[in-house]
């Protein structure tokens, strides 16, 4: 008895749609925007060091970003300066 198979499993990972979750007006600032970080909280995890923002970015508490489209922004702190 031939128990060999000669079906084929084909896995396809569906396009990851980056649609803006923002309704408010004036809509928030997108993603790609430099000013991205001022769009309104969706959800807050202070206990887990992110936020996530309308126009899909997550930003965590040192400062770094997620964006929709899976690219990284390092965390970005102001430096202290020294009191004179």
């Amino acid at each position: 008895m031939n128990t060999s198979s000669s079906r084929t499993t084909t896995f396809t990972t569906p396009q990851r749609k980056t649609t803006s979750m923002c309704q408010h007006q004036p809509p928030c600032p997108s993603a790609d925007s430099s000013d991205r970080e001022a769009a309104h909280l969706v959800a807050h995890h202070p206990e887990q060091g992110w936020s996530l923002l309308c126009n899909g970015v997550l930003l965590f508490e040192d400062t770094g970003e997620l964006l929709p489209n899976g690219q990284v922004i390092a965390p970005h702190r102001a430096r202290a300066t020294a009191a004179a």
